[in-house]
């Protein structure tokens, strides 16, 4: 698992999505990725199922500087398992959970107002 450290603030917003994958900033990757506060990771994840507590753990490892996380679930919105959103809930972390596009938007309009936001997105 390559890590992307993210140095400026530029670098932290989605620049944009789709055809499988993501721009970060002035860079290009493909599949689906989670964004922590530090940087961001390529994620194994490819459809809804696949997301679980172990998939979603560099997000844990850095609690203390997330407040809300952002679930991408793809081309459509799906639900989450509960037992995910408790793990989060424990760590006093909200869950936001909606289609990728959507997803992607929502956390670039929350970096910008400063909030401690995190993403986990499924490639579309």
């Amino acid at each position: 698992m390559e890590f992307n450290e993210i140095k400026s603030s530029e670098e932290a917003f989605i620049a944009g999505y789709g055809d499988g994958g993501f721009r970060m900033g002035e860079s290009r990757f493909e599949g689906s990725m989670l964004i922590t506060p530090n940087g961001f990771y390529p994620w194994a994840v490819t459809n809804k199922d696949a997301i679980t507590v172990e998939s979603l753990s560099p997000i844990l490892e850095v609690a203390e500087n997330v407040e809300i996380l952002i679930i991408g679930m793809g081309e459509k919105m799906a639900f989450l398992d509960k037992t995910i959103r408790q793990k989060f809930g424990q760590n006093d972390i909200a869950i936001e959970v909606m289609d990728t596009g959507a997803a992607a938007r929502t956390y670039n309009v929350l970096l910008q107002e400063g909030r401690k936001v995190t993403a986990a997105l499924i490639a579309i």
